[in-house]
């Protein structure tokens, strides 16, 4: 259900410095908002052990496609939906690239997107009473 469009960790670095920035820091890692940019702890369950760690898109979030529909959706924070896909693309890809997931020279598309596999995939498990309508 991805749109049309890609974008490059390039194209995306230009639209993070003018639209992200000032949230998120200059390379994701300072804030004031939530922190993008960080891999670490690598192994392990490492939220439920230690409740202080920061969660970021290259160590928490389950799926890159989620990372698309939330920022089309929901940033930048003054103006959600104001960016194209294209745009949105990029800001996808340039994230990525920074947690180390996918290489500099990557484009991302509808089907790029979904074969990113993200480090917490495996961490997050189905909730056996199902989605709504499916309640037993």
């Amino acid at each position: 259900g991805l749109p049309p469009g890609r974008g490059t960790p390039a194209d995306g670095e230009k639209v993070y410095a003018t639209r992200c920035a000032t949230c998120h820091g200059k390379t994701g890692r300072e804030g004031p908002n939530d922190v993008l940019v960080g891999r670490e702890p690598r192994e392990g369950f490492p939220f439920a052990r230690n409740t202080q760690l920061r969660k970021t898109i290259g160590n928490y979030w389950p799926y890159a496609t989620t990372l698309f529909d939330f920022i089309r959706r929901a940033m930048p924070a003054a103006a959600p939906g104001s960016l194209n896909d294209d745009e949105v693309y990029g800001l996808v890809a340039y994230l990525l690239f920074l947690n180390e997931l996918i290489p500099a020279d990557a484009v991302v598309d509808s089907t790029s997107l979904p074969q990113v596999t993200m480090p917490a995939r495996d961490r997050f498990v189905q909730d056996p009473r199902g989605g709504p309508g499916q309640r037993r």
